[in-house]
């Protein structure tokens, strides 16, 4: 259809369906396009802001905690909204929000790492090295299984 033509038919009230189709065709892609968006970022950043949440709930006087300001340092005392770190080797006392907090390592995941972290150098020096499971391995369930 010619400019010319669809101006003759707008002038003459012709009943001719306008090119386009429906409003729910126009918005169908954008709908698809912030459904990904919700999936892509801000369900992930959520999951991520509850498990950091559990944490901070769960901490306890002698796990190791890291700030938003890069601060390390043990847990000495634990007042409702605040906690008290000891860093350094002078035991300085530093008082933070508990929404500072960044990151919480417990003593037992603490352990767990340091266990995990002597068993690999263990295997490093006895010259073994871990078997990698293949992709076929991997689909078929036979994953490494010491």
């Amino acid at each position: 259809m010619t400019l010319l033509q669809f101006i003759a038919l707008g002038q003459a009230g012709g009943t001719e369906a306008m090119p386009g189709g429906s409003m729910l065709g126009m918005f169908l892609p954008l709908i698809i396009v912030f459904g990904l968006m919700y999936f892509i970022t801000i369900r992930p950043q959520k999951k991520k802001d509850e498990a950091l949440r559990r944490q901070i709930n769960a901490m306890q006087v002698g796990d190791e905690v890291i700030t938003i300001g890069g601060v390390t340092g043990r847990i000495f005392n634990i007042q409702d909204d605040e906690i008290t770190i000891s860093t350094s080797v002078q035991n300085t006392l530093m008082t933070f929000k508990k929404s500072a907090i960044a990151h919480v390592m417990s003593q037992t995941a603490k352990a767990e790492a340091q266990q995990r972290k002597a068993e690999a150098q263990a295997r490093a020096e006895a010259g073994d090295k871990p078997k990698k499971a293949s992709f076929l391995d991997k689909l078929k369930g036979k994953e490494d299984q010491e």
